[in-house]
């Protein structure tokens, strides 16, 4: 019997016991593609050898060292190499241990910052349905996903939330993508005049929506005219990558694509590419400037932020991205997994939607494909389409509740940026397999 606390209690879970490249070995010899990067974690697939060897040589420097006491070469180099990577504008970095942790310590430095500028008003936080910001009580309550927030509702403290950019379903008949960024556009607006301008310090969005809708990109100038609101209005941007990030979408930021800059970025996941836990915010020159002319401090702070040995890790992360020939790939590979995907499920009448960018897909299953009507909740067949997955030995990243948290069902694809043709091409059949065989090819749809 487990010791451990599983997120799932009484299943039964794989003992991972090695892992090479995209692949992972369970205790019993079999292995799986890892299609999904566990959860757009592992960028550079597993055990890579560069990765290993810079985090063994930092071992042998300094394996810890409590940021109130020292600050370390290597996570100076590491911030250095961010700023430089970063939309220009972005000029500071602050290290943390995750995700979350992230998002937690953007939202603090939105707080912080009108309070040291002396706009000790500003409170309101908003952000978008259908989103996912991470798990701790700041993140979660940003965060639009219905089902993570239900049972947390009472302990969260007071968030809004607007429509997110989900033209699949939303843009109206006839309404060209233009009209339909404008049309939210105005959405944000409107709940920023209803709050109080005055009273709104930041507005948090996923360039591309991850696990919650499933790589769900904005369309034409959504975030230019989000950019342009904040700026009317004196509001702080903040953009979270933590999942669409560090090369995910083809771009080491993905708000590269879109025009952009943020106030603040939250990193994650793809940073340290799951050789060690490790996220970061990057801040504008206005925010840094009002901590050190103010208070001097940022008033945050875990144990475990700027560990020299996750820094190394990312460092070498960062390096290896870097290489031309990695992005490249990522959209190459990008190209032909959604080639892929859409030649084998294109014409299916459960697929309703194939998107995405870079090696960061989706697809989003549905009853009829006409209507878009999905699955009933009770027949969960995201959950299906991950066993089937298991069973053909493929990772993937399965969600329910894409709708509106509680209808829809999409399955996630992020695997590893070192993917070879050939390797893509197993993924697709394996998934094609999963969701047919999922979903079906008769009686009750619903």
């Amino acid at each position: 019997m487990t010791k451990i606390l599983h997120r799932t209690i009484g299943t039964n879970l794989r003992k991972a016991v090695t892992a090479e490249g995209i692949y992972i070995t369970d205790s019993e010899g079999r292995s799986y593609i890892d299609g999904s990067g566990g959860a757009a974690v592992s960028c550079l697939g597993h055990n890579h050898p560069e990765v290993l060897e810079a985090m063994k040589v930092q071992m042998g420097r300094v394996s810890y060292a409590h940021t109130s006491f020292f600050t370390t070469d290597v996570a100076e180099e590491l911030a250095e190499q961010l700023v430089e990577l970063a939309p220009a504008g972005l000029d500071y970095v602050y290290l943390v241990s995750g995700g979350s942790e992230a998002v937690e310590a953007a939202l603090k430095m939105a707080r912080q910052y009108y309070v040291e500028i002396g706009q000790p008003q500003r409170r309101h936080i908003i952000a978008r349905r259908q989103s996912y910001h991470g798990n701790t009580i700041g993140a979660l309550a940003t965060g639009g996903n219905a089902w993570r927030r239900e049972q947390f509702k009472p302990i969260l403290p007071e968030t809004h939330h607007v429509s997110p950019c989900y033209a699949y379903r939303d843009i109206q008949p006839g309404e060209t993508p233009e009209v339909y960024a404008e049309r939210l556009a105005n959405e944000i607006n409107s709940k920023i005049e209803e709050l109080g301008p005055d009273k709104v310090m930041a507005f948090v969005a996923e360039p591309v929506v991850g696990a919650t809708l499933g790589a769900v990109g904005p369309v034409a100038d959504y975030f230019k005219r989000v950019r342009q609101i904040c700026d009317k209005h004196g509001i702080l941007l903040i953009l979270d990558e933590v999942m669409c990030g560090m090369g995910r979408t083809g771009t080491i930021f993905a708000v590269e694509q879109e025009g952009i800059v943020p106030d603040l970025v939250t990193i994650a996941k793809g940073l340290g590419g799951g050789f060690q836990p490790i996220g970061a915010v990057l801040l504008s020159e206005k925010i840094y400037r009002a901590f050190a002319e103010g208070s001097g401090l940022f008033q945050h702070g875990h144990t475990y932020i700027g560990h020299p040995i996750a820094a190394a890790a990312a460092r070498k992360v960062i390096e290896i991205l870097r290489r031309p020939e990695m992005m490249h790939n990522v959209m190459k590979m990008g190209d032909r997994l959604h080639a892929g995907l859409d030649a084998t499920l294109g014409k299916s009448p459960y697929v309703g939607d194939i998107r995405g960018r870079g090696l960061f897909r989706s697809v989003e299953i549905v009853a009829d494909k006409d209507t878009k009507r999905p699955f009933d909740p009770a027949r969960k067949i995201h959950a299906k389409i991950k066993k089937e997955a298991m069973q053909r030995g493929l990772m993937c990243y399965p969600m329910g509740g894409t709708v509106d948290g509680k209808f829809g069902d999409h399955v996630l694809l992020a695997p590893p940026y070192i993917a070879q043709p050939e390797e893509i091409d197993l993924i697709v059949e394996r998934i094609a397999a999963s969701i047919t065989a999922s979903v079906g090819h008769g009686g009750s749809l619903s």
